[in-house]
């Protein structure tokens, strides 16, 4: 009896070290908080959405008088994407509604994207989210494509809207336009310089999020 005994807790021991084997064997590991898995998260955001892009979602481009008077943004930056060869420029008559609802003419500057400009023009949507929007345009004027240099961290995930979240922080290599190393550009896209010169060492910081499929960045399409 003794002995029978002793068998059968032998057998139930083996009998439940298989069960936690198999319970083991089925972990989905995609779902660990681990730097591999956001390693690769990270890596496919990039290559999706790893492009440096300027805000220029619309063409042509026009910059009145009024705009260069005032150096807006595109008065500083069209001329030199036009230096560039990027862009080409025409004067013509535009119709605007002032602060009146009053319909006026003024003189003004068309630019549209020469053949070498259009090469930077990424039919890639865009994603552009405020606290009380979100907008997705079409397609956008870019200057550099960021990959993963490494993963430096993380935060503690936390239960955001229902789902896992966290952060991760990584540093990037980039590859950027060859315009875009120009000091002209670098002037008025001050943004373009920084980044292209925090190559390896500015950390940037990605929202990820768990799903059934593992670790997805914010932004990436899930199919």
């Amino acid at each position: 009896m003794t002995r029978r005994s002793t068998a059968g807790r032998i057998a139930c021991g083996a009998f439940a070290l298989s069960a936690l084997t198999l319970i083991a064997g089925c972990h989905d590991k995609s779902q660990d908080v681990s730097r591999e898995n956001f390693t690769a998260t990270i890596n496919t955001f990039l290559a999706q959405r790893g492009h440096l892009c300027l805000a220029k979602y619309d063409w042509p481009i026009y910059v009145t008088t009024d705009d260069m008077a005032a150096g807006t943004r595109d008065a500083l930056q069209m001329p030199v994407l036009e230096k560039l060869g990027l862009v080409a420029g025409k004067d013509v008559v535009v119709e605007r509604t002032d602060e009146n609802s009053k319909k006026i003419r003024a003189n003004a500057r068309q630019y549209q994207l020469t053949a070498d400009g259009q090469k930077y023009y990424l039919h890639i949507p865009e994603v552009v989210a405020t606290a009380t929007s979100r907008v997705t345009h079409p397609a956008d004027f870019c200057a550099a494509t960021l990959s993963l240099d490494k993963v430096v961290g993380w935060e503690r995930p936390a239960q955001v809207n229902g789902q896992t979240a966290t952060s991760v922080i990584y540093t990037y290599k980039i590859d950027p336009a060859p315009w875009a190393g120009s000091a002209d550009a670098q002037r008025v896209f001050p943004m373009v310089k920084r980044v292209i010169e925090g190559e390896g060492t500015m950390q940037l910081r990605e929202g990820v999020y768990l799903t059934s499929k593992g670790w997805v960045a914010d932004e990436v399409f899930v199919r």
